[in-house]
């Protein structure tokens, strides 16, 4: 939405002049509030920007982005926008192309304040506004003449917080960024960085929109902290390996990119960047604000600065010290001030800038022609290269007793390009699975990433398989291709280890990703090319699910249990009193039986859940009640109770916080009927942890230097003082879910169980094993489920989890003893190779082993499983394994007919 295009560029105020300091200034920084009205004062100042609000982010402040270009520009600013998409959407031949190149603009987006913690970001934001506003040199001017800026906020809430906390100390020699009490983005924290692909978060999909529908920026610079220690700033490129979804020319032109910061940094006078395999940033991992551009054929650019208000060291680190090529220029251990930092991100910034502007059509022409390759590759036969079918083909060769240098075209060709693994031409979403509904929440979040998709208008057929009206279509010949195979097809992470037989080389976040699995959505692959009655949706337009016709019944109703938001229905018609059961004959599955059709609908609208009339007698079930919830979090926040909060408001569900004081109070279950301890709220017991990775929960801070009204927030549960208030809790009849590293509580409560990840120890017994024998960092992997268990009512007998322990490491997986009618399995290992996406070095040792169980503790009962089973909002997969959880928790009375 355009809020203001300003007139007159000299009026301008300096941010002295506003916040009554110098950015950069030793201790002290600025708000959102601040910042927001200094953006609307130079929009309507300056004739050099116009202010666009993106949306509302979590917690209701407008998002802002400044666009920046000269005035000529501004005059034309939506033909130069259309233009850009034009170019990324690559559907114009070659000719048309360039004339287009040479008519625009190049587009560059630079964003601040996404980690709030991280306050360069924000503030080199607000310097660059000021410079850009009052900055009337030759380089100043042709770059506003080549280029259009994005001046993108990335988390207004997290600012106005971290700003808030940090200037709360009267005394500016005292003040110190410390961690306020909750966390800067009100669900994620610092996982909003990891929502892109997701965008779960109300501020992700502001920022998606602006991006992949909108703007198509050839340039995304992210703005982060902090550097290795001994340096000053990470730079492109980055250490390996990239994604190999994504064009060549991403890689390379980080180069090029990367070449003409560092070289500015140099001409300035400012070492310390460091690059490459001098930190530990890559290219493989999509999700990020930077990252998922790159499959979307731009480049994104990610730096990493030290800085912070009150002044720092930058300590002498020997090895540091001698230039390489990841480090050419070392920098001198110094006192560190908070201008030197915003100076260098403005260093960046105009490096980038100035290569924009000298590079505007081959910036354009080289996102149209990457367009053009998958485009290209999406309407023929394509292999995407893989390290397994690499290692297959070497294999195959070693077997014959062949010279791999000796082998012909003819056989690469026959060895690489199986016509059985050819990537494929597109993707059919069935509208007749089980969970629509939440496939349709798949295809919003493609939406959100500008993904092109298209809806049958009518039933078709494809490859001799029937699809109703209302399927979704995903073709392979477009312009994003590289996202789409990323979200549909499994992520093949190489076996990456610091040298043969040594310790593995943690990837930057998750191995393995794909949300299609993680989201547990059916779909079929077109291996040939198809065509049928498809219309093409509107770019970023989400899809509201139909509300069907509920028919007049004296039956009553069903839900299925397949279906996700049936849970939202049923949370919604128990908060009005309606009755509700379930029924164990049928899976677990809903039935009111008695509900006014007005009352049902108004609880069906959005969901796209189907009431059933149901057929025959139906069994008398099992009344449910609404559980009381225990969320566990502490002070400073966590991220993963804070997924789970959302997770928990986006179904319905009711809850309460409470903090390690409270648990520790004990009296639990006069108040609650379930605890849910995320991640994090327990260690991971070393008994139960592969070698060297035993937990640790965070320190509380020191009281002292917290204000009063935040002490009860203070505190951290250990297995010596919780334990006794849980037992008391679970004996007298309440339930608790622990998942991740918290699931170790099975352990610490005396169940006779044991880590099923060891080995046979030289010296006899056994032992762990270690990271150089098993390591699966974040990954999909598929487990067996017992579907005797009313927890797994609605799941597959298969399900794709992702394994993680909260911490994107290994999860525990549990050996369970034999024979005990009390310790039940829930989901299991059944083969020795679960992976489906991602990477798992010795992922046979999973065999036979147990994810997650179940154990009756007094009239309690504790639900313990390895993984995340909310990650990030992401894993609707395996949602149900919660809820199904939560509503037992509630009390389940025999009904009576």
């Amino acid at each position: 939405m355009l809020l203001a295009a300003g007139m007159g560029q000299a009026a301008a105020p300096s941010p002295r002049e506003h916040f009554g300091f110098d950015i950069g200034d030793d201790y002290m920084l600025a708000n959102y509030t601040q910042t927001e009205a200094y953006f609307r004062k130079v929009a309507a100042a300056s004739d050099r920007f116009v202010l666009q609000e993106l949306g509302k982010t979590s917690e209701g402040r407008s998002q802002l982005m400044l666009v920046a270009s000269s005035p000529a520009n501004l005059a034309r600013l939506e033909e130069y926008r259309a233009l850009s998409g034009r170019m990324a959407r690559a559907r114009d031949d070659e000719a048309t192309a360039r004339a287009l190149a040479a008519q625009g603009k190049a587009v560059v987006w630079i964003d601040g304040g996404l980690h709030a913690n991280e306050t360069v970001g924000a503030h080199q934001l607000i310097e660059t506004v000021w410079q850009l506003a009052s900055r009337d040199d030759a380089e100043t001017r042709r770059i506003l003449e080549d280029t259009i800026i994005l001046l993108v906020h990335a988390n207004p809430d997290g600012q106005e917080l971290y700003a808030d906390w940090y200037m709360r100390e009267p005394v500016p020699e005292k003040r110190v960024l410390d961690k306020p009490p909750r966390l800067y983005q009100k669900y994620a924290g610092h996982d909003n960085n990891r929502d892109f692909y997701m965008a779960a978060l109300q501020e992700t999909r502001n920022l998606n929109r602006a991006m992949y529908t909108r703007w198509y920026p050839q340039i995304v610079y992210n703005h982060h902290q902090t550097s290795p220690k001994g340096t000053v700033i990470v730079i492109p490129p980055y250490r390996d390996p990239y994604n190999y979804n994504i064009d060549a020319m991403i890689p390379v032109g980080l180069e090029a990119l990367g070449s003409a910061m560092n070289l500015r940094y140099l001409q300035e006078g400012k070492p310390g960047a460091v690059s490459k395999r001098g930190s530990v940033y890559s290219t493989w991992w999509n999700g990020g604000l930077r990252t998922m551009p790159y499959f979307h054929n731009m480049m994104g650019v990610l730096t990493e600065i030290t800085g912070n208000p009150t002044p720092m060291q930058i300590p002498f680190i020997p090895e540091r010290q001698l230039p390489d090529s990841n480090l050419p220029a070392p920098v001198a251990a110094q006192t560190w001030h908070f201008r030197q930092s915003i100076d260098y991100s403005l260093t960046a910034n105009w490096a980038l800038l100035d290569y924009a502007s000298r590079n505007r059509e081959q910036l354009l022409l080289n996102i149209y022609r990457m367009g053009r390759n998958s485009i290209e590759r999406g309407s023929r036969d394509s292999w995407t290269p893989s390290p397994t079918a690499l290692a297959q083909a070497k294999l195959a060769v070693e077997k014959a007793g062949r010279d791999k240098g000796a082998l012909a075209a003819a056989q690469v060709q026959q060895l690489l390009r199986q016509p059985d693994q050819r990537d494929a031409r597109g993707y059919i979403i069935p509208a007749d699975q089980a969970d629509f509904p939440t496939a349709v929440k798949f295809v919003d979040a493609l939406q959100l990433g500008g993904v092109e998709v298209m809806r049958a208008s009518r039933e078709f057929t494809v490859a001799g398989k029937k699809y109703p009206a209302g399927s979704f279509v995903v073709r392979g010949d477009q312009a994003f291709r590289p996202h789409v195979r990323d979200m549909f097809e499994p992520q093949d992470h190489p076996h990456d280890f610091e040298y043969d037989g040594g310790p593995p080389i943690a990837p930057y976040d998750s191995a393995g990703w794909t949300l299609a699995y993680q989201m547990g959505v059916s779909f079929d692959r077109v291996m040939h090319g198809f065509a049928g009655p498809f219309e093409a949706l509107p770019i970023g337009q989400l899809q509201t699910p139909v509300d069907l016709p509920v028919a007049h019944s004296s039956r009553g109703y069903l839900l299925d249990a397949r279906v996700n938001d049936s849970v939202l229905v049923i949370n919604r018609l128990l908060r009005e009193g309606v009755e509700v059961r379930r029924l164990p004959g049928r899976d677990g599955a809903f039935f009111l039986p008695a509900v006014p059709v007005p009352q049902l609908e108004r609880a069906l609208r959005g969901t796209g859940v189907r009431a059933v009339v149901p057929k025959g007698r139906v069994e008398a079930g099992e009344v449910v009640h609404a559980p009381r919830i225990a969320l566990w979090d502490h002070y400073g926040g966590s991220m993963v109770s804070g997924w789970t909060r959302l997770v928990l408001e986006n179904f319905g569900f009711d809850y309460q916080v409470v903090y390690p004081q409270q648990i520790l109070k004990g009296r639990l279950r006069e108040r609650f009927d379930v605890m849910i301890l995320p991640s994090g709220a327990l260690p991971l017991p070393e008994a139960l942890a592969i070698e060297g990775k035993a937990g640790r929960v965070p320190a509380s801070p020191d009281p002292a230097t917290i204000p009063d009204q935040y002490h009860p927030l203070l505190g951290e549960l250990t297995a010596e003082k919780v334990v006794p208030v849980l037992r008391g809790f679970l004996e007298s009849g309440g339930h608790v879910v622990a998942t991740g590293s918290s699931s170790g509580l099975a352990l610490a409560l005396g169940l006779p169980l044991q880590s099923h990840l060891r080995t046979p120890a030289a010296e006899g017994g056994m032992r762990a094993l270690c990271q150089r024998e098993y390591y699966i960092p974040g990954s999909v992997l598929q487990v067996a489920v017992d579907k005797s268990s009313p927890l797994s009512w609605g799941l597959p007998s298969e399900l794709d989890v992702y394994f993680s322990d909260g911490r994107w490491d290994n999860a525990p997986v549990f050996e369970l003893p034999a024979g005990r009618a009390d310790i039940r399995p829930l989901l299991s290992f059944a083969g020795p190779a679960p992976l489906r996406s991602g990477w798992a070095w010795g992922q046979e040792h999973l065999q036979g082993g147990v994810l997650a169980a179940e154990a009756d503790i007094g009239t309690g009962r504790l639900t313990f499983v390895g993984t995340d089973i909310t990650f990030r909002a992401q894993t609707h997969g395996s949602f149900k394994l919660l809820f199904n959880g939560l509503l037992r928790a509630g009390g389940s009375d025999a009904a009576q007919n």
